[in-house]
């Protein structure tokens, strides 16, 4: 897009580029101010202000097809002193043909445009494998109070088309899957809630027709595959705490998105400056460490540092005498010492202090045991006895910690709502009124009864049935768990492993592609027989931990790891077809880290969709803020 407007005469001139909120949004997401800079963009301006007209330059315009921008845009442009040169219009979804209509009445705006184009682009890329469709409030929108299914509709319809842009951005035909409605019978009504994911895909499906029609390039048969899901399969990853180490800078640390704020010493003991960081994929010890166990990944820091200072004279004489721990002092002085090695420091010890702190945060709140409680209520090593115990005993666990748990304890035993066992617990756990709220707002995201007794509960294994049977998440034979708190893994690992074989049930999770051809041939889904040929070995001996495929072409001293960076791209070239997954309602980092897993263990990019990306305590906040008061009595006899 901002290289188009280099036209024969323009090529060393300066242009001026001009987005509305939305799209300034997805270009930051996607590039940042260096790179726009280098295609020669001197100037970025926000539609919606008052502009000072630059008549010699061009302007690209990267703007959503709404009419008020249209309106705005005419008024820049024509007339007999125009506020630029020429205008390159890209929108970010397809726009209606009554606006393009609007354009071309204005004569003396035609002569100035040099292009006009759908850009398809208005999605937000947060990292290589995964997108929002930016829709913060679908949980409430969506989930919250029946009545309201104008919000709700126009809220799936804006997420619609923001998924198609993804499809016709990376030239890609998918084949439809979702979520089935729940009803028991025919005759039950489905609610709003129950029929999301349907409404979603027929959404999504409208859009891939247009532009199979309209679409230059666009596949004329299926490339890929997508599944639609909601929040209600899987109630429990938005909650717990997961112990990866980018999981763990989010949840504890208060960052604002992906910035962190780092404390850097003064030099010769002055005052410490303040520095914001991004933590993403530009830094290639961020890449191989942020879905590794925070355990791990303290031990890998050490090991770095270790080994940078071994190999640095220089860096031991300024280093710990007594091969200690490093302090951020000695880190400043091997800096001085070392300007060549300045940026390699800098980044470990960047690394350093944050897994530091949550490793601090970790012993002072008791975290350890918080989370081994909340395994074991997943996986019905523990139970209502467990919980009242902890309770009682560990007067000092955080509030939020304290709410964390009951929400996990009310996604496992939603019918404890019933007899009062969970209002009893929250009194016990002294919690205040919004965070009963939010306990009992789990109800909202609960999948309905049918459900838990529905196909896609795979195991038959024989154990103390008993007790087992309230388990949320069975142990997975062939996954070897280093460590005892990453047992836990989202419901979508299995769902999407399921969809690659070919084994998704047809009934609980329909195709919208032509549904004959799904129910004859292959089980499951209709692609799995295109496919044979890419499908790779169902046997893939893959180990528990995370980022495990980072190791092999891992480094010690922290820089080669590089080499991760350059390989991550090329690798997905040679792989089958890429999986889409898509999640109602927030996604969370957990089931991010298991797409980039799955991508390895089944060779398919999987790319992960959602309305936003939440971290525990926003999900929370999420939750809070559904209208959970206007339920009616009928709503309560689930």
């Amino acid at each position: 897009m901002l290289r188009s407007a280099k036209t024969g005469d323009s090529k060393s001139s300066w242009k001026v580029l001009i987005m509305d909120k939305v799209t300034v949004k997805i270009m930051s997401y996607a590039c940042k101010m260096a790179d726009i800079t280098d295609e020669g963009v001197s100037l970025v301006e926000d539609i919606h202000k008052r502009r000072q007209p630059l008549p010699a330059m061009d302007a690209i315009y990267f703007i959503q097809p709404t009419k008020e921008n249209i309106v705005i845009f005419l008024s820049d442009m024509s007339g007999r002193s125009p506020l630029y040169k020429k205008a390159f219009v890209f929108f970010s979804s397809p726009v209606a043909r009554e606006l393009v209509n609007h354009v071309k009445r204005d004569g003396s705006v035609l002569s100035r445009i040099g292009a006009l184009r759908e850009m398809n682009l208005e999605y937000f890329a947060i990292d290589s494998q995964g997108f929002i469709t930016d829709n913060e409030r679908a949980l409430e929108d969506l989930f919250g109070d029946e009545e309201s299914s104008r919000k709700g509709d126009a809220c799936l319809n804006l997420m619609a088309n923001r998924i198609g842009t993804v499809f016709a951005s990376l030239r890609e035909f998918p084949y439809v899957r979702y979520r089935a409605p729940k009803s028991l019978d025919p005759t039950t009504m489905t609610t709003f809630r129950d029929l999301i994911p349907t409404k979603l895909a027929a959404g999504v499906w409208n859009s891939l027709m247009k532009y199979k029609s309209n679409l230059p390039n666009f596949p004329q048969s299926e490339t890929c595959e997508l599944l639609i899901l909601d929040r209600s399969i899987d109630q429990i990853a938005p909650v717990i705490h997961e112990w990866t180490y980018d999981a763990m800078c989010h949840d504890l640390l208060n960052m604002e998105g992906n910035k962190y704020v780092h404390e850097i010493p003064g030099k010769n003991g002055g005052v410490p400056e303040k520095k914001e960081v991004l933590l993403e994929d530009h830094d290639p010890i961020w890449l191989e460490l942020r879905h590794a166990h925070i355990a791990d990944a303290s031990e890998r820091l050490h090991e770095k540092m270790t080994n940078f200072v071994s190999k640095n004279k220089a860096a031991q004489i300024h280093g710990s005498r007594d091969g200690g721990e490093l302090s951020t002092r000695d880190l400043q002085k091997m800096v001085q010492a070392l300007p060549q090695y300045s940026e390699q420091i800098e980044k470990l010890s960047l690394h350093v202090d944050i897994a530091g702190k949550i490793n601090k945060i970790i012993r002072e709140t008791g975290l350890k045991e918080v989370g081994q409680l909340e395994q074991d209520l997943v996986f019905a090593d523990a139970g209502t006895k467990e919980l009242i115990n902890f309770l009682r005993v560990k007067e000092d666990v955080s509030r939020e910690n304290k709410l964390r748990l009951l929400m996990i304890y009310a996604a496992v035993y939603p019918e404890k709502f019933e007899d009062d066992k969970i209002s009893k617990l929250m009194e016990l756990a002294r919690l205040s009124p919004d965070d009963r709220t939010a306990v009992y707002n789990m109800r909202l995201l609960e999948a309905s009864s049918e459900t838990k007794k529905s196909s896609i509960v795979p195991f038959s294994l024989k154990f103390d049935a008993h007790k087992k049977k309230h388990a949320a998440r069975k142990d997975r034979p062939g996954e070897e768990v280093k460590w005892q708190l990453s047992r836990f893994y989202p419901m979508i690992e299995e769902l999407v492993e399921k969809l690659s074989k070919g084994e998704l049930p047809t009934n609980d999770y329909p195709c919208m592609n032509e549904p004959s051809r799904s129910f004859h041939g292959t089980p499951g889904s209709p692609s799995a027989s295109l496919r044979t040929g890419q499908v790779p070995a169902p046997h893939s001996m893959r180990s528990r931990r995370p980022s495990t495929w980072a190791r092999p072409r891992n480094s010690d001293d922290g820089y080669s790891s590089d080499s991760i960076l350059r390989h991550a791209s090329s690798d997905f070239k040679k792989m089958g077809q890429r999986i889409f997954v898509f999640i109602v309602g927030g996604a969370t980092r957990s089931e991010l880290r298991v797409c980039h897993k799955l991508s390895t263990k089944l060779q398919r990019e999987i790319v992960l969709g959602s309305s936003s990306i939440d971290d525990p305590p926003q999900f929370i906040t999420k939750l809070k803020l559904m209208a959970a008061d206007e339920l009616s009595l009928d709503d309560l006899q689930i």
